[in-house]
């Protein structure tokens, strides 16, 4: 068996690092309390949403840090695609209440926001500055003890060493992060998970779905990224319709849960393709939710990208259960490509159409994805036609080639 590499980036410095304790199990949020107390600290800056807050998804955590005397901090503001601002504010409460941690529970948003936050009260500037781009600062210190608690199963930003921040000045979404920016603990409790509506679990989870695509994929995908990726499609696809269809379901939500947090480890250390670049950016101009932007160009990409690597590809189609026996190489990667659109139809996702992307902004938002990093790690050479293209491809502008 090949380690099927692109030579090119064999002689890439690789690294796979993990700097946040993993602890889950059915009810685990009752022991958040003790956990955060452990590591010192006394008075915690608790970041959420304001729908999480408001609908008691919070309350258990919130309820485990009273009687563990750990003082809490509300900054219940979170908005999705968080912007500077937002984060600005959350570090100057957060220096001024004398906090000496962070909880952040939500999606991506919550935990995203809270890692900035961190940010910005250690290196004692904006998030602006750190952005990760040549030319702006790295990140010199270590944020202080953040406890991350997703309540979806799909950013897996639990995990990650990133946070994406929507600078509105620029209309334009960007990345900080390294091993300085990850929580340092995640609890993972998919009671929390019970709350999530149906078109948020197929959101989040196709967009766990694709982490894990994209990280196998890309050109610097390395073997421990692979294996989590290809682990975290294998319970997406066992798990996903069972979880949108019963939100009940504990052990469709828990394998969810932890297909999202493996989905994370896979981009928590390099990067991703077209479909995040092309959602990031967009992201930044049209306020369209992630994980359903991701969803809808999903498709599109993968019948773009699966050229760049066959056999990987083929390897999906395995994993997500195909019976790829009798099946060629670039048979079975197609019909990984199809396998990917038939969910996204089974779990209702919204066209970009219906999401209110407009058609006559394809040429603007395909410049755009040129300029986002994770377009160099795509396994299939991008240029602007090529974003172009898949943007038809998402508005059924052009004909499915496979």
């Amino acid at each position: 068996m090949s380690l099927n590499m692109k030579v090119e980036h064999m002689h890439k410095f690789h690294t796979f690092e993990v700097p946040t304790v993993i602890k889950h199990g059915i009810g685990s949020i009752k022991h958040l309390g003790e956990e955060v107390k452990k590591m010192g600290v006394t008075k915690a800056l608790l970041v959420t949403d304001p729908g999480i807050y408001h609908a008691g998804v919070a309350n258990p955590a919130i309820e485990s840090l009273k009687q563990a005397d750990v003082e809490i901090l509300l900054f219940n503001k979170v908005e999705p695609n968080p912007p500077v601002r937002l984060v600005n504010e959350g570090s100057a409460l957060y220096k001024q209440e004398g906090c000496d941690g962070l909880v952040a529970i939500g999606g991506g948003s919550s935990m995203d926001t809270a890692k900035a936050i961190g940010v910005e009260v250690v290196h004692g500037e904006s998030v602006l500055e750190y952005e990760a781009v040549e030319g702006k600062k790295p990140l010199e210190h270590r944020i202080p003890p953040l406890t991350t608690i997703p309540t979806t199963a799909g950013t897996g930003s639990e995990v990650t060493q990133w946070a994406v921040i929507t600078d509105e000045e620029r209309q334009f979404k960007f990345n900080t992060g390294g091993p300085l920016i990850a929580a340092h603990l995640t609890i993972i409790d998919p009671e929390l998970h019970v709350s999530m509506p149906p078109h948020v679990t197929a959101m989040t989870g196709i967009d766990a779905l694709a982490h894990a695509i994209e990280c196998y994929t890309m050109k610097y995908a390395q073997p421990i990224t692979d294996a989590v990726a290809l682990m975290a499609m294998e319970y997406v696809a066992k798990y996903i319709r069972r979880a949108f269809a019963d939100g009940e379901d504990l052990e469709a939500r828990y394998g969810m849960a932890q297909a999202a947090m493996l989905a994370g480890l896979s981009y928590g250390s390099e990067s991703a393709g077209a479909a995040h670049a092309m959602s990031q950016t967009l992201g930044g101009i049209i306020p369209v939710a992630h994980g359903q932007c991701v969803a809808a160009m999903m498709g599109p990409v993968m019948e773009f990208n699966w050229k760049g690597n066959p056999e990987k590809f083929a390897r999906i189609a395995k994993a997500v259960g195909i019976d790829t026996f009798h099946m060629t190489t670039e048979e079975a990667a197609k019909a990984a490509v199809n396998w990917v659109y038939e969910l996204v139809e089974d779990l209702e996702i919204p066209s970009l159409e219906q999401q209110g992307v407009p058609t006559d902004m394809i040429e603007r938002l395909a410049k755009e994805a040129m300029k986002d990093p994770q377009t160099v790690g795509n396994p299939r050479d991008l240029k602007e036609k090529d974003y172009i293209w898949i943007y038809k491809r998402c508005f059924n502008l052009v004909p499915k080639m496979v």
